[in-house]
């Protein structure tokens, strides 16, 4: 699969049932080595005074669940 594939899918966790960002919107945490992606870096912004800005969340690729049409399913009950 590659990135242009999967960009611009919106990322829900399922055990929370919250929308964490768009794939596109975010940074890649890459292995030098190998070239896998090993991480989504999601920024967080500040909603509502829930969030700090320059926080970021993330979300490592063994947290991944599913990537459907239009989104990308995670799971995992660190993220907030």
């Amino acid at each position: 699969m590659r990135y242009k594939d999967i960009s611009g899918k919106e990322i829900v966790n399922v055990n929370q049932g919250t929308r964490l960002g768009i794939l596109g919107q975010t940074d890649l945490e890459i292995n030098e080595r190998t070239g896998q992606i090993e991480a989504f870096i999601i920024p967080n912004y500040k909603w509502f005074g829930l969030k700090k800005e320059g926080e970021e969340t993330k979300i490592h690729w063994n947290s991944i669940k599913k990537i459907g049409e239009d989104m990308i399913m995670v799971e995992s009950d660190e993220f907030e």
